[in-house]
């Protein structure tokens, strides 16, 4: 059997293991989806994604067009592509309008929303804005006016937004507002204005599960939402990086299935929305040498798998090694971390000689997926086990 053939094999084993300690009675939502072409390359299908979500009994998604190449004006095109895969599936595909401050942008906005379209859209990093920019403030009244939420980019390349999106939310106090990624472009600053801010959401699309367990232990369980950045993020992992951050953090079964989906839903059909409780989580975590060691090697190769490079300095070799130590030791989860590693790096070592960029991209989703697994074992077995 070929390495991609594994590849999807171990795949197929994590999402049955991590399906396996949903709590009873979760309906998964997933709250942050692309469907389009970016200008980046990345592609999302409806049929793809919907086929993720067929494997792992998500029921739905809030879902937004990427930067696409045909995006002037105003997003108009890509636009009017949401509300028709919308139409297609609209028990499972929740349309929302993608808006660019530069092109008439509560006129689309309302255009949209006349047509269906049930949320916005913001990028600010994409469509080179501030978070301070005054044009925002007609966007969040017509979301308060329309009483729909609003997604906004909080990843990486932005500076700290914090003090730009309270000072909006004081404005329009009434405003359901999902941050992205967890914000970790201003985590800090972010928890910091918002923990215990009915209305203000984080969701879960990012890579990186230390990042989730520090915005866990500072805003309440009901504030975070499940979200794989779909063609970015995929199921399984982006599932196991959500329940394993929330069972480490000490969420109840009541608080996860909220993460994984009720908060969501109740956000989509504008029902109130759970009661606010304590923030949970761990101030520090205690890692077993050989899993830190792991986590230490995939964290140099990341940027260069992500880039569908090869890896110079090695660091999936030296990661696969520590795994092999980790296995010796009988570190729980060491065996699935050592084999999803091994089988990666299998993969990863043509890479480079891939030239088609959608062949390339095809070959490295499964290696980058089985490595994000293995990155979120490492870090969260000890503290969960």
């Amino acid at each position: 059997m070929d390495a991609l053939s594994r590849a999807h094999l171990i795949l197929d084993e994590v999402a049955q293991r991590t399906l396996a300690d949903v709590p009873d009675g979760t309906v998964l939502f997933d709250a942050h989806t692309h469907l389009g072409d970016d200008i980046d390359g990345m592609r999302g299908r409806p049929d793809e994604m919907l086929a993720m979500f067929d494997q792992l009994g998500i029921t739905g998604s809030f879902a937004f067009c990427l930067d696409e190449p045909d995006r002037v004006p105003a997003f108009t095109a890509a636009n009017d592509r949401t509300l028709a895969y919308a139409a297609a599936e609209p028990d499972r595909i929740v349309p929302f309008v993608r808006l660019d401050l530069e092109e008439r942008p509560i006129e689309e906005a309302i255009r949209c929303l006349d047509l269906g379209a049930r949320g916005i859209k913001l990028h600010p990093r994409a469509q080179k804005f501030s978070v301070g920019d005054k044009r925002l403030d007609a966007v969040f009244a017509l979301a308060v006016e329309r009483d729909i939420p609003i997604l906004i980019h909080g990843g990486r390349g932005l500076p700290p937004i914090g003090d730009h999106l309270a000072a909006l939310v004081d404005r329009y106090a009434d405003v359901r507002l999902i941050i992205a990624h967890a914000g970790i472009a201003d985590l800090g600053g972010l928890a910091g204005h918002f923990a215990h801010v009915p209305g203000v959401f984080f969701d879960t699309s990012l890579w990186g599960v230390i990042d989730l367990l520090d915005l866990m232990r500072q805003v309440a369980p009901q504030q975070i939402l499940f979200a794989t950045d779909y063609p970015y993020g995929r199921g399984p992992n982006q599932l196991l990086l959500a329940l394993r951050a929330a069972t480490v953090s000490g969420f109840s079964d009541a608080e996860i299935r909220g993460m994984l989906g009720g908060t969501a839903l109740a956000i989509r059909d504008g029902e109130p929305i759970p009661t606010l409780t304590a923030p949970r989580g761990v101030n520090a975590l205690t890692l077993s040498l050989p899993l830190a060691r792991i986590h230490q090697y995939i964290s140099m190769a990341v940027p260069r798998l992500w880039m569908r490079q090869p890896d110079p300095a090695g660091g999936l070799g030296l990661a696969l090694n520590a795994a092999h130590e980790a296995n010796v030791d009988g570190v729980p989860d060491a065996d699935l971390i050592r084999r999803a590693l091994s089988v990666a790096a299998e993969i990863w070592e043509g890479i480079g000689e891939i030239d088609d960029r959608e062949e390339s991209e095809r070959t490295a989703r499964p290696a980058r997926m089985l490595i994000h697994t293995a990155d979120i074992l490492a870090v969260t077995t000890p503290a969960a086990g």
